[in-house]
């Protein structure tokens, strides 16, 4: 890295220290290759519930975190209330995901699934 920007290790290493220390930079991650663990099939579901009272939203928020397969879950402002990114095996493990966990939970209005056709970029 200091070669890329143009310092000796040891500033480059004090000023990344200090991007550390001032949390800037929170952490460093592997990045896994999904195939290798069985999870190349990656589902977009835009999610809505029926009501927004605490209990409903912190049941469905728990219960959707807690899920090995919820890649990232987010709660949004619009027409949908959530979007929650999937990784499973294929489509067979997609749908008993959806009918199996997902539907279970209470007070779920409206589910779509949106299937990737390409991945065009990322920033992982």
């Amino acid at each position: 890295m200091a070669q890329r920007v143009g310092l000796t290790t040891g500033p480059c290493l004090r000023r990344v220290q200090r991007l550390e220390a001032d949390g800037v930079i929170r952490g460093y991650r592997a990045v896994i290759d999904p195939v290798a663990v069985g999870r190349s099939f990656e589902v977009l579901i835009d999610l809505s519930l029926e009501a927004q009272d605490a209990e409903t939203v912190e049941r469905f928020e728990q219960t959707m975190a807690q899920a090995e397969e919820v890649i990232e879950l987010r709660r949004l402002f619009g027409s949908r209330d959530y979007f929650v990114r999937v990784a499973v095996a294929d489509l067979s493990a997609y749908e008993t995901f959806l009918s199996g966990h997902v539907m279970t939970i209470p007070r779920i209005k409206n589910v779509t699934s949106h299937f990737t056709m390409k991945v065009v970029k990322t920033a992982r």
